[in-house]
């Protein structure tokens, strides 16, 4: 499995072959910087056993983790799909010629702007989250002469063992219809009736960063013993079962290490859950779905930042600051995410430090991580971050008037920026 960075001679931190010394010269810091090899040999670890172990299906990339034209150009020509969450997600796609037939459109509350735009682009899987929802879908199809493949969202009320803010099928859920209580079905009488809606499947997703598997085999179970009940109720066959994403990656030293192995193995297991649902229930074999994010671009990712100050609160703990923060990296102040940092230029030499890493922003929740073991820091330095691939420059915002940071792409020992840092014009070009 390629590694996000290598250590050289000198104890410094490389990033598939280049310096980190180099990319801080060249781009300065803050920055974002992905292993593109990294980002392929996990996608096509998904993809390739979906294919061998499976036949029909697709892995869609859940673009919400992180969104920019370079990550569809890469999953188009690998032939993946991908799952977009807003108009703003579907227009990147759209914008270097994704393939739409591989496009899945997400959303508890799509404006109609929104559905048009998917409908015009032919986008052929959008995903149902409420009845008004469907009911203009309808209408928009109906206007434009079309037919519109639809998947609806259901709750299968498997609580995932993750934080509360990233549980998705709870039964309190914002998303999707719950089964238990009868609306998923009822929801699918509704969109059965309506004539400019194909209704292909079903789609769920429990929530992310889980590394157990029962959550999904149960989900799988749950979801496949209501296909058949909708089969004869209703007598109607579902060809799409969309069984979502939610995949966890190594953040600290406590998580769980999931090589290729493991990912192959874990998607090797819900297929075969999926095939003996079917046989057991006498179900037509569905075009199976799965929606990685996370784990395909996460650990591929880290941030580079500099040093700043040091602050020494004795007895209590020191600080070091760096150049970024929330404004990049929210994830501490949204609900405590945990990340290994490095002194990137010293990587051999002995962590005799503890410190707190704070971000700039005036904010004392401003906070990148707690009790890291750093050598003594030396301003100026540079600071890695790891596993930032996911939902870092996805969340990043202009708080306090900072920039969001370039991103750069690097494949065989070849640096590209895909993302270019704000600039203090881009800052107030649309002040008026």
């Amino acid at each position: 499995m390629t590694n996000t960075y290598e250590i050289n001679e000198n104890g410094q931190m490389e990033i598939g072959g280049v310096n980190v010394l180099s990319l801080k010269e060249k781009y300065g810091t803050p920055l974002y910087v992905f292993n593109q090899n990294k980002i392929e040999e996990i996608a096509s670890v998904f993809s390739n056993t979906l294919k061998s172990e499976y036949g029909e299906g697709l892995i869609s990339y859940a673009s919400k983790a992180f969104s920019c034209k370079e990550i569809y150009r890469i999953m188009d020509n690998l032939g993946l799909g991908t799952d977009t969450v807003s108009i703003g997600e579907l227009y990147t796609a759209v914008s270097v010629g994704f393939n739409t037939e591989k496009v899945i459109f997400h959303g508890n509350n799509k404006s109609i702007e929104e559905l048009s735009f998917a409908v015009k682009t032919g986008v052929k899987y959008i995903v149902l989250d409420s009845v008004y929802e469907a009911q203009l879908l309808n209408d928009i199809a109906r206007e434009t002469g079309k037919v519109q493949g639809v998947l609806i969202r259901v709750n299968p009320g498997v609580e995932a063992h993750t934080h509360n803010y990233i549980q998705t099928a709870k039964p309190d859920s914002k998303f999707g219809f719950l089964i238990s209580n009868g609306d998923a079905k009822e929801a699918i009488k509704s969109v059965l009736a309506l004539k400019n809606l194909n209704l292909l499947g079903l789609h769920c997703h429990i929530g992310s960063q889980i590394f157990e598997e029962n959550s999904f085999l149960l989900a799988t179970d749950i979801m496949l013993d209501f296909y058949k009940k909708i089969k004869d109720e209703f007598d109607y066959s579902f060809s799409v079962l969309n069984l979502g994403g939610g995949f966890g990656i190594k953040y600290i030293d406590s998580d769980p290490t999931f090589t290729l192995f493991d990912y192959q193995l874990f998607i090797k297991k819900i297929i075969n859950e999926v095939k003996l649902k079917v046989k057991n229930n006498g179900l037509e074999k569905p075009f199976l779905i799965f929606e990685p994010g996370r784990s395909i671009v996460g650990k591929a990712g880290l941030t580079l930042y500099s040093a700043g100050y040091t602050k020494e609160i004795k007895g209590i703990k020191n600080y070091l600051a760096v150049n970024g923060g929330m404004s990049d990296n929210p994830r501490f102040a949204l609900y405590g995410a945990k990340y290994t940092v490095l002194a990137a230029e010293r990587l051999l030499d002995k962590k005799d430090t503890k410190y707190t890493i704070a971000g700039k922003c005036c904010e004392s929740g401003d906070i990148i991580a707690e009790n890291v073991m750093l050598p003594k820091a030396k301003y100026g330095e540079t600071i890695a971050v790891l596993s930032t691939g996911a939902y870092n420059y996805s969340m990043a915002s202009n708080y306090n008037r900072n920039l969001i940071p370039p991103v750069v792409f690097i494949k065989n020992g070849k640096d590209r920026l895909v993302v270019k840092g704000q600039t203090l014009d881009d800052l107030i070009r649309n002040d008026l």
